[in-house]
Order: C-alpha cells, then structure tokens, then sequence
C-alpha cells in the first residue's frame, strides 16, 4: 500500500496523465483521419460508418478539394448529419451496391481481423455497407485490437416481437444476453426500430460460425461480428502516431 502523500499524488496527477493521453490518441486519430480519406480520392460512392472516429475522418473528407463529386452513403443519422456540416453530398441508398470504398471503426479486433461493431447501435446498416463495398477501411485506437474476443459482448439486433424467444435461444447457446437500455431503463431502440441484445460469451474461437448460429435464430437482424476482412486497417497510438495495416 502507497503511502498517504503518494497516494494523494497519483490521485492529483491521475487525470493529468488521463487528458495527456485521450489528447495523444485524438491527435493519432486526427493523423490518420488525414491519411486515410486519400484513398477516397479516385472514388465515386462512398459509404461512412458510425462513431467518433468516423467522425473524424468525414470532417477530413469535408475538406477535399473534389468532393463535390463524390456521393455518400451514412449509416446513421449521426454520421448523416456531420457529414452535412462537412458539405458532403448524400447520396440515394439504391448507391449502396456501386459504394467504392466505406470509411468505419471497430469496438474490437481480433488477431485474425475479425470485428465486434454495433456499440453505437448501427450494426444493421453498417454491415450492408461493408458487404457491398470493393474496398473497406477500418480505424480504430490500438486498444481495440485484442488476441480474441473475451468479455466484450457482442451486440444482436433484434425485432421486438421475438425478444424474449430469441433471448431464451442465446442462454441456451450459452450467451448472457441483456437488454441494451439508457439509464433511465428506457430501451435502446436502433434507427431501423429495432432492439438490441448484448450478449456476452466466455470465448469465441470461431467467430464466422458464431456470427452464422447466431444469424440463423428467428427474430435475429443482424449480428455484431463482422468477418469479412478490410482492406486497410489504421491503429492509433496512444504515443500520438499512427499504424496503417493493409491487405
């Protein structure tokens, strides 16, 4: 045990060393961000994911010089809506199988690139996107990557009808879902009016058959394991640098 006066130190110099490092993370997110919407250059429809640092790399996007020519599919309505400060150009959602290129990040990554997505609530649309993109770009801060998924649960969209059936199915698969809810206890109900269940599981060793079963209950939307590989993957640093990852 720390003796009095260190342990008031620490305390004192705790959120110091906290802001010194969301500073240096944001300012690696910043640089990547720059790095990464080169790639959207050539590129006619471009499909934006969801969360802050595509958030990030949409208000670099703002600032090509040929945007204009550019269409651009959101996920979600908060993307939408930075995306229109940006002056970026919507684009129809029958764009979607024509998307170049789509712009996202990940709640975790696995040695093998798989993803856990969906903590903001847009796995659905998300999903749509990287399926149908030729190219997928994936940024994330370097504690996102893990060796395996463990203890991070994955998020299941489910319709409201077959919440209590399809929550009954995950417990038998050994799951432990729980309803997602704001603080209040209000659900979470998902743009497309869905629910969602996050759903932990004590391993995943095969994510793409996971990601199968778990698709396969009736009621199930969409699932938070994303299997397809990206083509590029940028890691943020918490030294403020960057890390570009390409396939």
């Amino acid at each position: 045990m720390l003796p009095a006066p260190a342990t008031i130190l620490l305390y004192k110099l705790l959120p110091l060393l906290t802001h010194t490092y969301l500073l240096s993370l944001q300012n690696a997110i910043q640089k990547l961000a720059k790095d990464a919407v080169k790639l959207a250059k050539e590129a006619r429809v471009v499909g934006l994911g969801s969360g802050s640092t595509a958030a990030f790399i949409v208000r670099e996007i703002g600032k090509l010089s040929g945007k204009d020519s550019i269409e651009f599919v959101p996920t979600s309505l908060q993307i939408k809506i930075e995306a229109e400060k940006s002056g970026l150009r919507m684009a129809d959602e029958n764009r979607i199988p024509d998307i170049d290129i789509v712009f996202d990040g990940a709640d975790q990554i696995d040695n093998n690139f798989n993803m856990i997505k969906g903590g903001g609530g847009a796995l659905l649309r998300e999903k749509i996107l990287i399926s149908s993109a030729k190219k997928v770009v994936i940024a994330a801060d370097e504690s996102k990557f893990v060796h395996s998924f463990g203890g991070r649960s994955v998020p299941i969209e489910v319709h409201p009808m077959a919440r209590s059936a399809v929550a009954k199915k995950l417990v038998e698969m050994g799951g432990k879902p729980a309803l997602r809810a704001f603080d209040k206890g209000y659900p979470f109900v998902t743009e497309n009016g869905s629910i969602i269940l996050d759903t932990t599981f004590a391993s995943i060793p095969d994510p793409k058959k996971k990601e199968m079963e778990l698709k396969s209950i009736a009621g199930v939307l969409e699932v938070g394991l994303f299997t397809r590989r990206a083509d590029v993957y940028y890691k943020a640093k918490r030294d403020g640098s960057f890390e570009t990852i390409a396939f």
